[in-house]
């Protein structure tokens, strides 16, 4: 089987499939491909998922830290977007992990077409700061241990309409001053609110 065969065959694997790839099998793949073909198996796969398959045994227990990018979706009410997410019941804000060799604009860009079907372009993207440091500590039900250094944007124009996958249960704009108690990033949010503050000044 020709490396490129290996990748098509991987690319039709389900998210769940793609996780319960082995270590030797993963060792075996990635023996018959080239470096550039391991960044693109790594993006087929994700990049958390394929660091964490890389570790074998340890995959579970080893601190992840993984850069990303997330977005502060804002109606013309002045609401922000936020997702109920499926993995943990809480409500966050559209985003996820940046790939290998993938900018910061195009990772925001990808995540929020991916988790709300809403279009955005890179001139739509203000940028608010980076958040960093132990309030972007999140564990997972499987025992994942990560820390996100996150790039955050903000969004006042977009098209589509809203639709969600199996990540979300729902998606809805709020008012900042009638958010959800159970936040999944409230520090991003207060980093959002402070920016507002400084505009006023």
């Amino acid at each position: 089987m020709t490396s490129k065969n290996i990748l098509e065959k991987i690319k039709k694997l389900s998210n769940q499939e793609k996780r319960n790839i082995t270590y030797e099998k993963l060792i075996e793949i990635m023996n018959k491909l080239s470096p550039n073909e391991i960044i693109e198996l790594s993006n087929i796969i994700g990049y958390p998922v394929f660091t964490r398959l890389c570790m074998g045994v340890l995959n579970h227990k080893f601190v992840l830290l993984q850069d990303g990018a997330a977005a502060i979706i804002v109606n013309d009410r002045g609401q922000i977007l936020l997702q109920s997410r499926a993995d943990n019941d809480r409500w966050g804000l559209p985003g996820g992990c940046q790939e290998l060799g993938e900018r910061f604009e195009d990772t925001v860009i990808r995540e929020v077409k991916e988790e709300t079907n809403l279009d955005i372009t890179e001139d739509n993207l203000e940028l608010i700061g980076i958040v960093f440091g132990g309030s972007r500590r999140n564990e997972y039900p499987n025992g994942d241990v990560v820390i996100n250094n996150t790039v955050l944007y903000c969004v006042k124009n977009y098209t589509g309409n809203l639709k969600w996958d199996s990540e979300s249960k729902d998606m809805k704009f709020f008012d900042l001053d009638n958010l959800p108690l159970n936040q999944n990033d409230s520090d991003l949010i207060e980093t959002y609110k402070r920016s507002l503050s400084k505009k006023r000044l």
